[in-house]
């Protein structure tokens, strides 16, 4: 059975995976002035929390590329990167496939109650795999809108 939550996660997926469609390495990887993160690094990051938010906090193994937390982590940024970051068809792959793990995993959980609650610095705490991959979608947006302020600054 499929739940609309989906129909939206791949909604909100595809247009992230839009967003960097006919994009080249050198213009992923281009900072402008007055910005610390490139398009690749919001791509990663992307897929990261939404791992965490996804399989994280349901104590399910997440599927993180080495180095991924050291890379897209909160508060890292590119200038940083001791190691080379995936390539865009590596995280584009990554992105794709991740919204089919998801619904291939929680197709009938999305309202079990977690054993560990999360509460965000707002005060907003989120109980339910349903609430987490809910967030997860404004969070993934937010960073579409960044990608799409980046492409326009690096034409």
């Amino acid at each position: 059975m499929s739940d609309y939550l989906f129909d939206q996660l791949r909604v909100v997926r595809g247009n992230t995976t839009t967003a960097i469609k006919d994009l080249g390495e050198s213009q992923a990887d281009n900072i402008p002035i007055g910005f610390n993160n490139n398009i690749r690094w919001n791509l990663g990051h992307v897929y990261l929390v939404q791992e965490r938010f996804a399989f994280g906090f349901t104590e399910i193994p997440m599927q993180l590329p080495e180095g991924f937390m050291e890379l897209f982590g909160k508060d890292t940024k590119p200038s940083d990167w001791k190691t080379q970051p995936p390539t865009l068809t590596e995280l584009t792959q990554l992105l794709e496939d991740q919204t089919n793990r998801i619904q291939e995993t929680f197709s009938s959980r999305l309202d079990e109650v977690l054993a560990k609650p999360w509460t965000m610095p707002s005060g907003l705490t989120l109980k339910t795999v349903r609430e987490f991959l809910t967030f997860s979608m404004y969070h993934e947006g937010m960073h579409v809108q960044m990608i799409k302020m980046l492409k326009r600054f690096s034409a």
